[in-house]
């Protein structure tokens, strides 16, 4: 077990180990996220601290590293920020702002790296946003009401064919969100109309449904993902 003690001035309410498991990021409520490299087998070192967002700082996402080194944030203030660490000078920097949502971003996910760049967020507006980055540097977004008094958490299904054309991984999107309304649901990709819809609602819980937060110090197990 590795534990990493004061690292943050506030609670820290996510951690999460890079594709390869050598790097470790951190967010919190002093709006901070964190960055740990790996050092042997059971040390973390703290090399960068970023600070963008106005508020605390909910969830943190890698993405695959076949789009570099690139992380995504949530927080209180509304929005969704990129990260990107150029290797040359190993800075960290805000590529993209997403600001579509009108409360609190709870929650952010990239898909499979099959589906390309394209990032999940939930809010407590009640709405579900996904975000393609395209290939020639230009972004598009789909937004819809997922749960009427606030969406907590989204995560994305596994991808089940082995096609490489587009159109039809398109069409294999699918995705779970959870909210305050005390339900979770599935939603499948609609390109005819570039929404998605519900394939199913699963109830069975009497209160809110929300993602677990972590204590202000962390520990790991093996200081290592489930890859």
């Amino acid at each position: 077990m590795v534990t990493i003690g004061n690292a943050h001035d506030d609670l820290i309410h996510d951690a999460v180990l890079d594709y390869y498991g050598k790097r470790l990021a951190t967010c919190s409520s002093d709006k901070t996220i964190k960055i740990f490299d790996l050092e042997g087998t059971e040390n973390y070192k703290l090399t960068t601290t970023l600070a963008g967002h106005e508020g605390p700082v909910w969830q943190v996402s890698w993405a695959h590293p076949k789009f570099g080194s690139i992380l995504a944030s949530c927080s209180y203030d509304g929005k969704a920020l990129i990260w990107k660490e150029q290797p040359e000078t190993q800075q960290w920097s805000i590529i993209a702002e997403h600001t579509v949502h009108q409360a609190s971003v709870n929650s952010v996910s990239w898909a499979p790296h099959e589906l390309g760049a394209v990032l999940l967020c939930t809010s407590s507006d009640g709405k579900v946003s996904v975000v393609d980055f395209n290939d020639d540097g230009t972004t598009s977004h789909v937004v819809f009401d997922a749960h009427a008094i606030g969406a907590n958490s989204a995560t994305w299904a596994p991808i089940s064919t082995s096609s490489k054309d587009p159109a039809t991984l398109k069409q294999q999107r699918r995705i779970v969100s959870c909210g305050s309304d005390n339900l979770a649901k599935i939603w499948k990709y609609d390109p005819a109309n570039n929404t998605y819809v519900e394939e199913a609602k699963l109830e069975g819980h009497t209160d809110w449904i929300v993602p677990s937060l972590s204590g202000p110090k962390i520990k790991m197990v093996n200081g290592k993902s489930n890859h």
